[in-house]
Protein backbone atom coordinates (compact mmCIF):
# COMPACT_ATOMS: atom_id res chain seq x y z
CA UNK A 1 0.00 0.00 0.00
CA UNK A 2 1.42 3.36 -1.02
CA UNK A 3 0.73 6.18 1.40
CA UNK A 4 1.98 9.73 1.63
CA UNK A 5 -0.41 12.37 2.88
CA UNK A 6 0.06 15.91 4.13
CA UNK A 7 -2.28 17.13 6.85
CA UNK A 8 -2.68 20.78 7.83
CA UNK A 9 -1.61 21.65 11.38
CA UNK A 10 -1.36 24.64 13.68
CA UNK A 11 2.40 24.71 13.10
CA UNK A 12 4.12 26.37 10.15
CA UNK A 13 4.87 22.98 8.56
CA UNK A 14 2.40 20.26 7.58
CA UNK A 15 2.24 16.84 9.21
CA UNK A 16 3.25 14.22 6.65
CA UNK A 17 1.78 10.75 7.33
CA UNK A 18 3.20 7.69 5.59
CA UNK A 19 3.95 4.01 6.07
CA UNK A 20 7.17 2.86 7.70
CA UNK A 21 9.63 1.63 5.05
CA UNK A 22 12.92 -0.19 5.54
CA UNK A 23 15.45 -0.69 8.31
CA UNK A 24 16.42 2.98 8.50
CA UNK A 25 12.81 3.94 9.23
CA UNK A 26 12.69 1.17 11.83
CA UNK A 27 15.64 2.59 13.75
CA UNK A 28 14.22 6.12 13.56
CA UNK A 29 10.86 4.75 14.74
CA UNK A 30 12.43 3.13 17.80
CA UNK A 31 14.48 6.24 18.58
CA UNK A 32 11.25 8.24 18.68
CA UNK A 33 9.47 5.60 20.78
CA UNK A 34 12.28 5.64 23.33
CA UNK A 35 11.98 9.42 23.73
CA UNK A 36 8.19 9.86 23.56
CA UNK A 37 6.37 9.87 26.94
CA UNK A 38 3.21 8.43 25.33
CA UNK A 39 5.05 5.40 23.91
CA UNK A 40 5.28 1.96 25.48
CA UNK A 41 7.22 -1.25 24.90
CA UNK A 42 4.36 -2.31 22.62
CA UNK A 43 5.00 0.61 20.27
CA UNK A 44 8.44 -0.76 19.38
CA UNK A 45 8.99 -1.58 15.73
CA UNK A 46 9.99 -5.13 16.62
CA UNK A 47 6.35 -6.06 17.16
CA UNK A 48 5.78 -5.58 13.42
CA UNK A 49 8.35 -8.29 12.72
CA UNK A 50 7.10 -10.59 15.49
CA UNK A 51 3.45 -10.37 14.43
CA UNK A 52 4.03 -10.73 10.69
CA UNK A 53 6.48 -13.64 11.08
CA UNK A 54 4.69 -15.33 13.97
CA UNK A 55 1.07 -14.98 12.90
CA UNK A 56 1.07 -14.02 9.22
CA UNK A 57 -0.93 -10.84 9.75
CA UNK A 58 -0.39 -7.74 7.60
CA UNK A 59 1.10 -4.77 9.44
CA UNK A 60 0.58 -1.10 8.56
CA UNK A 61 2.94 0.97 10.69
CA UNK A 62 2.12 4.66 10.24
CA UNK A 63 4.59 7.39 11.08
CA UNK A 64 4.06 11.15 11.04
CA UNK A 65 6.83 13.60 10.18
CA UNK A 66 7.15 17.35 10.51
CA UNK A 67 10.06 18.86 8.57
CA UNK A 68 11.44 15.36 8.06
CA UNK A 69 11.50 14.47 11.76
CA UNK A 70 9.27 11.73 13.20
CA UNK A 71 6.74 13.32 15.57
CA UNK A 72 4.30 10.44 15.97
CA UNK A 73 3.75 6.73 15.32
CA UNK A 74 0.74 4.44 15.10
CA UNK A 75 1.31 0.66 14.79
CA UNK A 76 -1.60 -1.10 13.05
CA UNK A 77 -2.20 -4.77 12.24
CA UNK A 78 -5.06 -6.28 10.26
CA UNK A 79 -6.57 -9.42 11.78
CA UNK A 80 -8.94 -11.41 9.58
CA UNK A 81 -10.66 -14.65 10.54
CA UNK A 82 -13.95 -16.42 9.97
CA UNK A 83 -14.41 -16.93 13.71
CA UNK A 84 -13.54 -13.47 15.02
CA UNK A 85 -14.10 -11.14 12.07
CA UNK A 86 -11.99 -8.51 10.35
CA UNK A 87 -10.39 -5.64 12.25
CA UNK A 88 -7.54 -3.14 12.18
CA UNK A 89 -5.96 -3.16 15.64
CA UNK A 90 -3.30 -1.16 17.48
CA UNK A 91 -1.89 -3.46 18.59
CA UNK A 92 -2.98 -7.12 18.76
CA UNK A 93 -1.22 -9.37 21.31
CA UNK A 94 -0.27 -6.19 23.18
CA UNK A 95 -2.02 -4.50 26.10
CA UNK A 96 -1.17 -0.96 24.96
CA UNK A 97 -1.27 0.68 21.56
CA UNK A 98 -2.77 3.64 19.73
CA UNK A 99 -0.91 6.81 18.82
CA UNK A 100 2.32 7.96 20.47
CA UNK A 101 2.86 11.56 19.42
CA UNK A 102 4.56 14.81 20.34
CA UNK A 103 1.41 16.94 19.90
CA UNK A 104 -2.36 16.74 19.55
CA UNK A 105 -2.12 17.84 15.90
CA UNK A 106 0.10 14.88 15.11
CA UNK A 107 -2.10 12.53 17.12
CA UNK A 108 -5.20 13.61 15.23
CA UNK A 109 -3.48 13.32 11.84
CA UNK A 110 -2.54 9.71 12.56
CA UNK A 111 -5.98 8.80 13.92
CA UNK A 112 -7.74 10.29 10.90
CA UNK A 113 -5.44 8.41 8.53
CA UNK A 114 -6.07 5.16 10.39
CA UNK A 115 -9.83 5.71 10.20
CA UNK A 116 -9.54 6.38 6.47
CA UNK A 117 -7.57 3.16 6.02
CA UNK A 118 -10.17 1.19 8.00
CA UNK A 119 -12.95 2.65 5.83
CA UNK A 120 -11.16 1.82 2.57
CA UNK A 121 -10.34 -1.73 3.72
CA UNK A 122 -13.94 -2.35 4.77
CA UNK A 123 -13.00 -3.87 8.12
CA UNK A 124 -15.59 -4.20 10.88
CA UNK A 125 -13.75 -1.76 13.14
CA UNK A 126 -10.53 0.00 14.06
CA UNK A 127 -9.38 -0.54 17.66
CA UNK A 128 -6.80 1.65 19.45
CA UNK A 129 -5.60 0.37 22.83
CA UNK A 130 -4.84 3.74 24.41
CA UNK A 131 -3.38 4.30 27.86
CA UNK A 132 -4.97 7.74 27.85
CA UNK A 133 -8.20 8.75 26.16
CA UNK A 134 -8.02 10.33 22.74
CA UNK A 135 -10.03 13.50 22.12
CA UNK A 136 -11.23 12.27 18.74
CA UNK A 137 -14.55 11.18 20.26
CA UNK A 138 -14.63 7.51 19.28
CA UNK A 139 -16.62 5.19 21.59
CA UNK A 140 -14.56 3.44 24.25
CA UNK A 141 -14.73 0.12 26.07
CA UNK A 142 -14.62 0.48 29.86
CA UNK A 143 -13.42 -3.05 30.55
CA UNK A 144 -9.68 -3.09 31.23
CA UNK A 145 -7.41 -1.51 33.80
CA UNK A 146 -3.65 -1.58 34.09
CA UNK A 147 -1.57 -1.77 37.25
CA UNK A 148 1.86 -0.34 37.95
CA UNK A 149 3.91 1.09 40.80
CA UNK A 150 7.44 1.92 41.87
CA UNK A 151 9.63 -0.83 43.33
CA UNK A 152 12.70 -0.70 45.53
CA UNK A 153 16.17 -2.15 45.18
CA UNK A 154 15.62 -3.48 48.72
CA UNK A 155 13.57 -6.68 48.59
CA UNK A 156 12.44 -6.23 52.19
CA UNK A 157 10.87 -2.92 51.19
CA UNK A 158 9.08 -4.63 48.31
CA UNK A 159 7.84 -7.33 50.67
CA UNK A 160 6.61 -4.78 53.20
CA UNK A 161 4.69 -2.99 50.41
CA UNK A 162 2.60 -6.11 49.72
CA UNK A 163 -0.58 -6.22 51.86
CA UNK A 164 -0.43 -8.61 54.81
CA UNK A 165 -2.50 -11.51 53.46
CA UNK A 166 -0.62 -11.69 50.17
CA UNK A 167 2.68 -11.11 51.96
CA UNK A 168 1.96 -14.31 53.88
CA UNK A 169 1.76 -16.14 50.53
CA UNK A 170 5.19 -14.84 49.56
CA UNK A 171 6.52 -16.00 52.91
CA UNK A 172 4.97 -19.41 52.23
CA UNK A 173 7.08 -19.59 49.09
CA UNK A 174 10.18 -18.65 51.08
CA UNK A 175 9.36 -21.27 53.70
CA UNK A 176 8.99 -23.86 50.94
CA UNK A 177 12.49 -22.90 49.79
CA UNK A 178 11.41 -21.81 46.32
CA UNK A 179 14.19 -20.52 44.10
CA UNK A 180 13.79 -18.10 41.20
CA UNK A 181 16.23 -18.32 38.28
CA UNK A 182 16.44 -16.07 35.24
CA UNK A 183 16.05 -18.00 32.00
CA UNK A 184 16.91 -16.83 28.47
CA UNK A 185 15.29 -19.82 26.71
CA UNK A 186 11.70 -18.59 26.49
CA UNK A 187 10.67 -21.51 24.30
CA UNK A 188 11.72 -24.09 26.88
CA UNK A 189 10.46 -24.33 30.46
CA UNK A 190 8.76 -20.92 30.31
CA UNK A 191 6.69 -21.99 27.32
CA UNK A 192 5.80 -25.40 28.76
CA UNK A 193 4.51 -23.97 32.04
CA UNK A 194 2.70 -21.10 30.32
CA UNK A 195 0.98 -23.42 27.83
CA UNK A 196 -0.24 -25.75 30.58
CA UNK A 197 -1.54 -22.82 32.60
CA UNK A 198 -3.54 -21.19 29.79
CA UNK A 199 -4.95 -24.57 28.70
CA UNK A 200 -6.27 -24.97 32.26
CA UNK A 201 -7.98 -21.59 31.90
CA UNK A 202 -9.63 -22.64 28.63
CA UNK A 203 -7.52 -20.38 26.41
CA UNK A 204 -5.76 -21.49 23.19
CA UNK A 205 -1.99 -21.31 23.53
CA UNK A 206 0.44 -19.51 21.24
CA UNK A 207 3.05 -21.45 19.31
CA UNK A 208 6.47 -22.24 20.71
CA UNK A 209 7.92 -20.37 17.73
CA UNK A 210 6.24 -17.16 18.89
CA UNK A 211 8.25 -17.31 22.11
CA UNK A 212 11.42 -17.88 20.09
CA UNK A 213 10.60 -14.83 17.98
CA UNK A 214 10.11 -12.64 21.04
CA UNK A 215 13.63 -13.47 22.24
CA UNK A 216 15.15 -13.18 18.78
CA UNK A 217 13.65 -9.74 18.11
CA UNK A 218 13.82 -8.12 21.55
CA UNK A 219 17.03 -9.74 22.81
CA UNK A 220 18.17 -8.43 26.18
CA UNK A 221 14.86 -6.59 26.63
CA UNK A 222 13.05 -9.90 26.99
CA UNK A 223 13.77 -12.77 29.39
CA UNK A 224 12.13 -15.36 31.62
CA UNK A 225 12.02 -16.21 35.31
CA UNK A 226 11.52 -19.83 36.38
CA UNK A 227 10.57 -20.73 39.96
CA UNK A 228 11.70 -24.15 41.15
CA UNK A 229 10.80 -26.32 44.14
CA UNK A 230 13.47 -28.91 44.92
CA UNK A 231 14.74 -28.55 41.36
CA UNK A 232 11.33 -28.95 39.68
CA UNK A 233 9.86 -25.98 37.79
CA UNK A 234 6.51 -24.95 39.26
CA UNK A 235 5.97 -21.42 37.87
CA UNK A 236 7.43 -19.19 35.16
CA UNK A 237 6.94 -15.80 33.57
CA UNK A 238 8.20 -14.06 30.42
CA UNK A 239 9.18 -10.43 31.00
CA UNK A 240 9.72 -7.30 28.90
CA UNK A 241 11.89 -4.31 29.86
CA UNK A 242 11.40 -0.71 28.76
CA UNK A 243 12.68 2.60 30.15
CA UNK A 244 13.28 1.39 33.68
CA UNK A 245 10.15 -0.78 33.87
CA UNK A 246 9.72 -4.54 33.98
CA UNK A 247 6.53 -5.97 32.49
CA UNK A 248 5.81 -9.61 33.51
CA UNK A 249 3.71 -10.65 30.53
CA UNK A 250 3.22 -14.37 29.94
CA UNK A 251 3.07 -16.14 33.29
CA UNK A 252 1.70 -19.37 34.68
CA UNK A 253 2.09 -22.16 37.18
CA UNK A 254 1.67 -25.91 37.54
CA UNK A 255 -1.05 -27.54 39.64
CA UNK A 256 1.31 -27.36 42.65
CA UNK A 257 2.01 -23.64 42.30
CA UNK A 258 -0.85 -22.46 44.49
CA UNK A 259 -0.09 -24.92 47.28
CA UNK A 260 3.53 -23.77 47.36
CA UNK A 261 2.85 -20.04 47.13
CA UNK A 262 4.80 -20.01 43.86
CA UNK A 263 2.86 -17.32 41.97
CA UNK A 264 3.06 -14.74 44.75
CA UNK A 265 6.71 -15.59 45.30
CA UNK A 266 7.47 -15.35 41.56
CA UNK A 267 6.36 -11.74 41.14
CA UNK A 268 8.11 -10.63 44.33
CA UNK A 269 11.29 -12.45 43.28
CA UNK A 270 11.13 -10.80 39.84
CA UNK A 271 11.09 -7.38 41.52
CA UNK A 272 14.39 -8.26 43.19
CA UNK A 273 16.07 -9.62 40.06
CA UNK A 274 14.90 -6.69 37.92
CA UNK A 275 15.97 -4.01 40.38
CA UNK A 276 19.33 -5.57 41.30
CA UNK A 277 20.44 -6.75 37.87
CA UNK A 278 18.87 -4.15 35.60
CA UNK A 279 18.30 -1.09 37.76
CA UNK A 280 14.54 -1.30 37.20
CA UNK A 281 12.49 1.11 39.33
CA UNK A 282 8.92 0.35 38.21
CA UNK A 283 6.81 -2.80 37.95
CA UNK A 284 4.08 -2.85 35.28
CA UNK A 285 1.62 -5.63 36.13
CA UNK A 286 -0.28 -5.20 32.84
CA UNK A 287 -3.99 -5.21 32.13
CA UNK A 288 -6.84 -7.18 33.66
CA UNK A 289 -10.59 -7.20 33.11
CA UNK A 290 -12.72 -5.57 35.78
CA UNK A 291 -14.30 -8.24 37.97
CA UNK A 292 -11.78 -10.93 37.01
CA UNK A 293 -9.61 -13.01 39.30
CA UNK A 294 -6.41 -11.45 37.97
CA UNK A 295 -7.85 -7.96 38.62
CA UNK A 296 -8.46 -8.89 42.27
CA UNK A 297 -5.04 -10.57 42.56
CA UNK A 298 -3.22 -7.41 41.48
CA UNK A 299 -5.24 -5.23 43.83
CA UNK A 300 -4.57 -7.58 46.74
CA UNK A 301 -0.88 -7.48 45.80
CA UNK A 302 -0.86 -3.75 46.51
CA UNK A 303 -1.43 -2.24 43.05
CA UNK A 304 -4.01 0.44 42.22
CA UNK A 305 -6.03 0.00 38.99
CA UNK A 306 -5.70 2.65 36.27
CA UNK A 307 -8.35 2.65 33.52
CA UNK A 308 -7.37 1.90 29.94
CA UNK A 309 -9.18 3.54 27.05
CA UNK A 310 -9.73 1.09 24.22
CA UNK A 311 -11.39 3.26 21.56
CA UNK A 312 -13.12 2.20 18.35
CA UNK A 313 -13.86 3.64 14.95
CA UNK A 314 -16.79 1.48 13.81
CA UNK A 315 -16.99 0.67 10.10
CA UNK A 316 -18.82 -2.56 9.26
CA UNK A 317 -20.73 -2.86 12.55
CA UNK A 318 -22.73 -0.57 14.80
CA UNK A 319 -21.51 -1.57 18.27
CA UNK A 320 -18.25 -2.22 20.08
CA UNK A 321 -17.19 -5.88 19.60
CA UNK A 322 -17.14 -8.32 22.51
CA UNK A 323 -14.42 -10.90 21.92
CA UNK A 324 -13.72 -11.59 25.62
CA UNK A 325 -14.17 -14.91 27.45
CA UNK A 326 -17.10 -13.27 29.26
CA UNK A 327 -19.12 -13.44 26.06
CA UNK A 328 -21.65 -16.29 26.56
CA UNK A 329 -21.17 -17.57 23.01
CA UNK A 330 -17.59 -18.60 23.86
CA UNK A 331 -18.35 -20.38 27.16
CA UNK A 332 -18.94 -23.83 25.66
CA UNK A 333 -15.69 -23.60 23.70
CA UNK A 334 -13.75 -22.54 26.83
CA UNK A 335 -15.13 -25.40 28.92
CA UNK A 336 -14.28 -27.93 26.20
CA UNK A 337 -10.78 -26.53 25.78
CA UNK A 338 -10.01 -27.02 29.48
CA UNK A 339 -10.53 -30.75 28.98
CA UNK A 340 -8.27 -31.02 25.94
CA UNK A 341 -5.07 -33.06 26.43
CA UNK A 342 -2.09 -30.73 26.64
CA UNK A 343 -0.29 -32.11 23.52
CA UNK A 344 -3.46 -31.53 21.49
CA UNK A 345 -3.84 -28.02 22.93
CA UNK A 346 -0.27 -27.18 21.91
CA UNK A 347 -0.89 -28.54 18.40
CA UNK A 348 -4.27 -26.92 17.69
CA UNK A 349 -4.05 -23.82 19.88
CA UNK A 350 -1.73 -21.69 17.75
CA UNK A 351 -4.13 -21.80 14.77
CA UNK A 352 -6.83 -20.23 16.94
CA UNK A 353 -4.66 -18.03 19.16
CA UNK A 354 -3.24 -16.07 16.21
CA UNK A 355 -6.63 -14.39 15.86
CA UNK A 356 -7.16 -13.79 19.59
CA UNK A 357 -4.89 -10.76 19.91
Amino acid sequence: MSLLREVASNTSSPVVVRLLAGDEDGQRWDDFVTSCPDATFFHREGWRRVITAGFGHKAYYLLAEVDGEIQGVLPLVRQRSLMFGDALVSTPFCVYGGVAASSEDVRLALELEAASMADSMGVAHLECRNRRASTIGWPAKDLYCTFSKAISADQQDNLAAIPRKQRAEVRKGLKNQLVGEMDQDLAGVCYDIYSESVRNLGTPVFSRNYFRLLKSVFGKDCDGLVVRHKGRAVAAVVNFYFRGEVLPYYGGGTMDARRLGATHFMYWDLMGHASRERGVTRFDFGRSKRGSGSFAFKQYYGFTPEPLFYQYHLVGQNKIPDLTPNNPKYRIFINLWKRLPLPAAKLIGPWIAKNLG
